[in-house]
């Protein structure tokens, strides 16, 4: 799950991490307020889940209230990488002397939380280790014993030269652990972590994601979860207890298992097609959820062939087959459906599909390569 800006700088704010205040605002009217409260040059963000928002013109300074009001109104509405904004952040501009990236993830190759620090700041850290990799350091922190003291002095130690401004970087990345931790995050990063020509070191943007399995014992981070911000694909997969992920190609698949899933999308790779999602639906027996994962699938416009590969174990084939049948009585379907069913109550699922004028395969080569040549053609 990730959060927006604001949220996270609540996050960091609780944690004891220097950030400049900032209020929220829906409308022109209230930025144009909120600036005039603060009562001097202000940034105007937008707040959605989504990258790139300065190279999209959704960051602005404002050297006043009235110019607040004006990229208000211009940013509200505004669309980002297929979002809209509803809601920008309204903080003062900061004077900046230097600019450092500070960000810790899991990292599945260590199997620990990791820190990523450079002191070339306000770049995404993608573009920073493609071309000067030297100018990140790494730290993998032992699980068991959380991040020491003397660990996060040599992060900080990389990103500055004055002992002052060491020892308040110090601070903030040994305080941002202490937030990923208590927030259940699976990715945090300040970037920029900046340096202001008084010395102070701060956190002028926030960025949070969640991990999903954290959130049943932590309500108040499950409360920040913006369902207006997602792509209404996502909020309708997780009500429906669905593992999905949309990509770009063109073969809709419904598996179940993700071990399978990633190798049909393998497969379809590899008979020259691009899968259009992942998804994944577990090991229920619930048609419902099948009508669910095809109103999703379907909602792409992107889909031109939908790929059904199901190894019934704890799933049940024919509970897949009603489920399908049952979907294409509910809502049109304008693409092929190609079939997979093997496995438990697998003859009797064939029988469902017949009688509703279906075939399926056995064969996942023939499936998957069936839903690509009429994905293609």
């Amino acid at each position: 799950m990730d959060i927006h800006e604001y949220q996270a700088k609540e996050r960091f704010i609780a944690a004891g991490i220097p950030v400049p205040p900032g209020r929220i605002a829906t409308t022109a009217d209230e930025a144009e307020a909120i600036a005039r409260d603060f009562g001097g040059p202000v940034m105007v963000k937008a707040q959605v889940h989504s990258g790139g928002r300065g190279k999209a013109g959704g960051v602005k300074y404002a050297a006043d209230a009235a110019a607040a009001r004006e990229h208000a109104s211009r940013i509200l509405g505004m669309d980002i990488k297929g979002l809209t904004v509803e809601k920008v952040l309204v903080t003062p501009a900061e004077d900046i002397a230097s600019e450092a990236y500070v960000g810790v993830l899991v990292d599945r190759k260590t199997q620990a939380a990791t820190f990523m620090v450079s002191a070339e700041g306000g770049m995404d850290i993608e573009e920073v280790a493609a071309t000067n990799p030297d100018a990140i350091r790494r730290l993998a922190v032992d699980p068991r014993y959380g991040l020491l003291p003397h660990q996060a002095y040599w992060l900080a130690n990389f990103l500055y030269e004055e002992p002052a401004h060491i020892r308040q970087a110090a601070s903030v990345i040994a305080r941002l652990y202490d937030s990923f931790v208590d927030s259940g995050a699976s990715m945090t990063e300040i970037n920029p972590l900046i340096t202001t020509p008084d010395g102070a070191v701060k956190a002028i943007d926030a960025k949070m994601s969640i991990d999903d399995n954290e959130l049943f014992r932590r309500p108040d981070v499950a409360a920040m979860r913006d369902n207006s911000a997602e792509p209404a694909s996502e909020t309708k997969a997780r009500e429906a207890s669905l593992s999905y992920v949309k990509l770009d190609g063109s073969v809709g698949c419904c598996v179940n298992g993700a071990g399978l899933a990633m190798a049909t999308m393998d497969l379809v790779k590899y008979y020259g097609g691009e899968p259009a999602n992942f998804l994944d639906i577990g090991g229920s027996s619930n048609p419902d959820k099948v009508v669910a994962a095809l109103e999703i699938i379907t909602s792409d416009p992107n889909v031109k062939s939908i790929l059904f590969n199901i190894f019934g174990g704890i799933t049940r084939c024919d509970d897949v087959a009603n489920g399908i049948v049952e979907a294409t009585k509910r809502i049109q379907i304008d693409v092929p459906i190609v079939i997979r069913l093997t496995g438990t109550n697998e003859e009797l699922a064939l029988e469902i599909l017949e009688k509703a004028g279906f075939s399926a395969y056995t064969s996942m080569d023939a499936v998957v390569e069936k839903a690509v040549q009429l994905a293609n053609a």
